[in-house]
């Protein structure tokens, strides 16, 4: 685990080393959990469908007809040269 330095106020620095009293726990850990919690409440990053919806590969297809999958009339031919 990485060390890393944080300044705090001294009144912040009171409260946080008696709230690790009351709970049995090292500052640090308290610390390392708001940090966590803090990070996981950010924007999650964006996934594969995000991702190529931003880069034009999939998206809406408003000039095809609304019954594209369900009508076997736009089959025809397909797969034929």
């Amino acid at each position: 685990m990485e060390r890393i330095n944080v300044r705090v106020d001294d009144l912040l620095k009171q409260e946080l080393e008696a709230e690790a009293r009351i709970k049995g726990v090292r500052p640090s850990d308290i610390v390392r959990l708001a940090l966590e919690e803090h990070m996981h409440a950010q924007t999650p990053r964006p996934n594969c469908r995000d991702i190529a919806e931003r880069i034009g590969l999939i998206g809406p297809a408003g000039a095809l007809p609304a019954d594209l999958s369900t009508n076997p009339g736009h089959m025809e031919g397909f797969g034929r040269d």
